[in-house]
């Protein structure tokens, strides 16, 4: 996402939901009756080059960011030095293929291509010119935006099981996956419109067609502009574009070629824009350039669908009045920035089945600038390969919907999902009313924020710039094979807003590399029938930053399996398969961890026990004994020796608090562990009190329950410190 005026700086189920299957090197949805399948349906089949034969060489996979292999479709591809080939065998009946790939910066050449065997009289184009993309202003971005699209008509049917090859020429080429596709024959022209040919078009592409465009819609109002099949050259934008339809014969067909289709600020509305392709020249990415599909407005009752947009820096940048637009059916590929954001003021706006691959920022993102997007829509989409960001992003709003889409391969900067209330710029509307999330699959979604070093989730909830006071359901969800965590829930601008009111209902996790839960920020979810496989590290990390702005409570609604344990250092982040480490005997277990209390005194809240110094503190509700605070320390621990502590200034007045020394292990059936007794703090003497605990002591949830103090009608430590030694 990004303004045309100010810079984005990216930062920091059970059986219901859809199961992804890596089937023969193509990606396919499997939906159980109960829920539909996550995904567009599109006209086409991908088959990874990696399961196709060749003489070639494998990369990947490779998760690091700034590398080929971790911007490539399952982050592995084939390498293709001059002579070699990749061959594919055909998935469908097809007379059409569009290929992903990459060659060397600086560098064109082609690829040879065969049918059975046969050499076909034309090649593929292969090109750096549009790849190779710096965003340099943007804090933790590196060269990225490796591969680029290339389409060729067959020019003959091949049937399922017929082989496709691809063989270098000249320069070495890195071939990702390949696009089969069926395309219909050219449509034809709608009685009673209006051909940009008739008004002095050149279909050739060697003229300029502006002006033609531009007197055909005048002379169509009301009615239809007709693009027929040719390769068109605009060198300006159209602008008060209102109630026409602009119609080509098919997007393989009819080829408008300009890095500015519409640029306008209003519109009267009723426009509908389909079938044919608008193909840029945007070879870097200017954010104060409008080099866009749609720059602005189409005004309300709109429709964009059946398009194939290429080589631009937006897909489409929506302002202004778009009142029940919808964009459907459409390709976004190769864009330098986002590929669709509704930029504030969408309302009733559905955004479904769209197929969308190598954007160089959110795929698909809704940002509530200047006024909230409501009651708008991401379903049924195709995210493929965002190289920076996130693949769909929503930034404030009202009672948003994100469903049954599929989201695969992010990689730097951004999540699959991200629900966030940053907001980049004012005036902002934060998340309010209902934010669903539902029926969504997820697959090696999530990234490393280098800025931090710092993992981010496959979905993350994000309370960036306010606390996120909306419901957020979060339901039927499949995530399979994040590099780092599944779900995470983050302040992300180093606050500690709270993230409230979330639910995450019916999910299942699959081979997440570190946890299932990422909790970082004060607040809480409820969880219920998640359950998860192949955990890498730990079921949750429960570390809100910063160490004393609050716990994050996971309520367990039941149905949860396969995730219950908790990552034990929250000074070390997880690495991806690395396992819970069993901890230092001389640490202190309760440092940084989620603590809750009874009462709380004015700013002495119970985090101030637990942040490591002595002498910030918590304080009780006053002349309320008794009194008590709890510390989950995460996991059960075997803790033989507690030292309570209260700032050792001499102001403080030498008192005896009496204190009980509860444990669990649920956090709801508490049993005593050492009875009720006196603890003598004194300045003099550090003013710190030792409890040795029994052997035989496990517990998670360690309770302090003070009924009495000599010095303060209050339970207060500056410190509960936990250990595993005597």
């Amino acid at each position: 996402m990004h303004s045309s005026s100010n810079l984005r700086y990216v930062r920091r189920m059970p059986a219901v939901g859809a199961v992804v299957a890596l089937a023969a090197g193509m990606l396919v949805t499997v939906a159980p009756a109960a829920h539909a399948a996550a995904g567009a349906t599109l006209p086409f089949t991908s088959v990874e080059a990696e399961s196709a034969a060749t003489t070639g060489t494998k990369i990947g996979p490779d998760y690091t960011q700034g590398t080929l292999a971790s911007e490539a479709s399952g982050r592995q591809a084939v390498r293709l030095s001059a002579g070699q080939r990749v061959e594919f065998t055909v998935p469908r009946a097809a007379n059409a293929v569009n290929v992903s790939y990459s060659v060397p910066d600086g560098q064109s050449g082609s690829l040879d291509v065969y049918v059975n065997g046969t050499k076909l009289a034309k090649s593929l184009p292969v090109t750096s010119t549009y790849s190779y993309v710096d965003t340099g202003w943007i804090t933790g971005s590196k060269t990225h935006h490796f591969f680029d699209n290339a389409r060729l008509l067959l020019g003959q049917n091949v049937q399922a099981g017929d082989k496709v090859a691809f063989v270098a020429t000249s320069t070495q080429v890195t071939v990702d996956v390949a696009d089969f596709e069926q395309v219909a024959a050219a449509g034809a022209q709608p009685s009673g419109s209006v051909s940009v040919v008739s008004k002095g078009a050149d279909p050739s592409g060697n003229g300029d067609s502006t002006q033609a465009f531009r007197d055909a819609i005048a002379a169509a109002q009301g009615g239809t502009v007709w693009i027929p099949p040719g390769d068109y050259r605009l060198t300006s934008s159209l602008g008060g574009v209102q109630n026409v339809t602009l119609q080509g014969a098919g997007s393989w067909y009819s080829v408008v070629h300009t890095s500015r289709f519409v640029d306008q600020s209003s519109s009267a509305g009723n426009v509908h824009i389909k079938d044919f392709a608008v193909i840029g020249e945007v070879t870097e990415r200017v954010d104060s350039s409008p080099d866009n599909f749609v720059n602005g407005s189409l005004g309300p009752n709109s429709s964009v669908s059946g398009m194939w947009i290429q080589h631009l820096k937006c897909g489409l940048w929506l302002t202004g009045t778009n009142d029940n637009l919808v964009v459907e059916n459409n390709r976004i590929l190769d864009t330098t920035a986002d590929g669709i954001n509704l930029n504030g003021t969408a309302r009733g706006v559905r955004v479904s089945n769209n197929f969308l691959r190598n954007q160089g920022d959110d795929s698909l993102a809704m940002w509530s600038l200047y006024a909230p997007d409501t009651n708008s829509s991401f379903e049924n989409n195709t995210v493929s390969q965002p190289n920076l960001a996130n693949g769909i992003a929503i930034y404030g709003g009202t009672d948003i919907t994100v469903r049954n889409n599929l989201v695969s391969d992010t990689n730097a900067l951004g999540s699959g999902i991200a629900i966030s209330n940053q907001k980049f710029m004012d005036p902002f509307s934060p998340l309010s009313g209902t934010i669903t999330v539902d029926g969504n699959t997820l697959v090696r979604a999530g990234a490393l924020n280098p800025n931090w070093n710092h993992p981010m989730g496959a979905l993350r909830v994000d309370s960036y710039d306010s606390a996120i006071n909306a419901t957020v359901n979060i339901t039927n969800t499949t995530i399979s094979d994040s590099p780092y965590s599944a779900f995470e829930f983050v302040s992300g601008g180093g606050q500690g807003y709270p993230v409230h009111n979330v639910n995450v209902t019916g999910a299942t996790v699959r081979n997440t590399g570190t946890v299932v839960v990422q909790a970082e920020a004060q607040g809480a979810a409820t969880f219920k029938n998640v359950t998860a496989t192949g955990v890498g590290a730990a079921g949750v990390y429960n570390c809100p930053y910063p160490a004393n702005s609050g716990s994050f409570a996971l309520t367990d609604g039941g149905g949860n399996s396969g995730w219950s344990s908790t990552w034990s250092d929250c000074s070390t982040w997880p690495q991806p398969g690395q396992g819970n480490p069993a901890p230092d005997p001389d640490r202190n277990l309760a440092k940084g961890r989620p603590a809750t209390a009874t009462g709380s005194q004015d700013v002495y809240t119970p985090g101030k026990a637990v942040d490591g110094d002595a002498n910030s503190y918590w304080e009780s509700a006053n002349n309320a004994f008794p009194q008590s605070l709890t510390v989950d320390l995460g996991s059960s621990y075997a803790v033989r020796r507690l030292v309570l502590k209260l700032p050792p200034s001499s102001a403080w007045g030498a008192r005896t608090q009496t204190v009980t020394v509860l444990g669990s292990t649920d956090g709801s059936n508490y049993s005593t562990v050492v009875g009720s007794q006196g603890y003598r703090f004194d300045p003099a003497t550090g003013n710190t009190a030792t409890v040795s605990l029994p052997s035989g002591t496990n517990l998670r949830y360690l309770r302090l329950s003070v009924s009495a103090n000599t010095g303060w009608p209050a339970g207060q430590f500056s410190e509960v410190e936990a250990y595993l030694t005597s």
